[in-house]
């Protein structure tokens, strides 16, 4: 599948490979912020890396994912940072410009085709939940599914 543009101006843009409204945007944009601040921009972007992923994978734990919203707030299996208050705050527009990078598709290793992360208190191990590492940034080890068990996340936009 052909990734989608737009002509604006004399400039491409890159649409959407996931559907967003402006609220979804910014409460991706507030997930990022608090779960990866201290991890600059990059470790941002790969928790919306992630976010995307489960949105589009409809596999495992996520197959009733359908939306931003459901992403954001499932449970159990969702993300820790929605339950402190930090979440809670508005969203910068720096932050904001994140999410919607992640929105249109971009990817950054090792988040490309990860549905999970976490700070471990030593290395990363080598699986998670049986789901092989792909990397570490700063502080998040991350892990992908199987393709076989997960190809939504592998398809290209």
């Amino acid at each position: 599948m052909m990734i989608e543009m737009q002509r604006r101006g004399s400039e491409y843009e890159f649409m959407a490979v996931i559907k967003a409204n402006s609220e979804d945007v910014k409460t991706l944009a507030r997930l990022m912020r608090a779960e990866a601040e201290g991890e600059g921009k990059l470790g941002m972007l790969m928790v919306g890396n992630v976010g995307v992923n489960r949105v589009r994978g409809n596999c495992l734990d996520f197959e009733s994912i359908r939306n931003i919203n459901d992403m954001v707030y499932q449970r159990p299996g969702g993300f820790e940072a929605t339950i402190k208050g930090y979440f809670y705050q508005r969203a910068r527009e720096m932050d904001i410009r994140l999410a919607r990078r992640a929105i249109k598709g971009e990817r950054q290793h090792p988040a490309s085709n990860a549905l999970w992360f976490f700070k471990p208190t030593g290395s990363c191990p080598s699986t998670w939940y049986d789901q092989p590492n792909t990397g570490r940034f700063k502080a998040h080890c991350f892990f992908r599914p199987y393709e076989n068990s997960c190809p939504g996340v592998y398809r290209t936009f």
